[in-house]
């Protein structure tokens, strides 16, 4: 009675698993980007991410690349219409090497931020399609972009389905509610500030600053030894046993 109740007719069987012909598209699919522009360009991306990663190197949970292929839906894998930001971050997601950001395989997650860098083969295509792309497809937060030329710089804020202009503040900086950083000009280069206006600095920048403090100090090391050395011949003048430190 059992098995009969619970058992099902292999025609239906049959017939259902014919109709769950499911097709799950690739999920290891190599990034296809075309050559940066420029070494500026190239050095702009690797500044931004080196920046970032140190700044939230205590972070798990985001992951920033730049020039990376981003597939968002599995036909254009055959029409290759795809997109790969210059520089883009995603928050809440596992912080970990990748070919490529596949959406199917990343939970449908989009990126928080992303900042293109224009050239003058690109700057249309990067104000205009890519615009419309981030803000309608998307739907990511900030979008920045920046000239590494000609320092062109602009940002804008995803507000009730449609991209604002971010106010600069009177340093010149963005502020990205996404990051929690500034994002301004520094240089000549696009940099990230703390919320306190301090720069991000860069590993080289760095290792730069803390060898200029290890000098400080022992300039101040010598400095205070050869003022002990000329109080304690001053005293011996005197005909006073100093009792100071050696």
């Amino acid at each position: 009675m059992t098995l009969a109740k619970d058992s099902q007719p292999t025609d239906q069987i049959t017939s259902l698993n014919d109709t769950e012909d499911i097709i799950i598209p690739p999920s290891d699919l190599l990034s296809d980007e075309p050559p940066l522009e420029s070494d500026l360009h190239r050095d702009q991306i690797e500044l931004l991410l080196a920046c970032l990663k140190w700044w939230w190197r205590e972070r798990t949970d985001f992951y920033a690349t730049g020039n990376l292929t981003i597939y968002f839906s599995p036909e254009h894998i055959t029409t290759r219409d795809f997109r790969g930001p210059d520089f883009f971050v995603v928050l809440g997601t596992e912080n970990r090497p990748r070919k490529s950001w596949i959406l199917w395989a990343e939970q449908g997650k989009y990126p928080n931020v992303i900042v293109e860098l224009l050239s003058d083969s690109t700057a249309t295509v990067d104000k205009d399609f890519k615009k419309k792309l981030y803000q309608d497809t998307f739907r990511t937060p900030e979008y920045f972009w920046f000239h590494p030329d000609t320092l062109e710089f602009q940002g804008f804020i995803l507000m009730a389905g449609e991209y604002q202009p971010i106010e600069l503040t009177p340093q010149g900086w963005l502020w990205s509610r996404q990051l929690e950083l500034f994002l301004g000009i520094y240089e000549s280069k696009l940099r990230f500030f703390s919320p306190e206006g301090q720069l991000v600095a860069t590993p080289e920048e760095r290792a730069e600053i803390a060898q200029k403090q290890a000098e400080i100090e022992r300039q101040q090391r010598e400095l205070a030894q050869q003022q002990v050395t000329e109080l304690r011949a001053r005293l011996k003048a005197l005909g006073v046993e100093p009792d100071l430190p050696e």
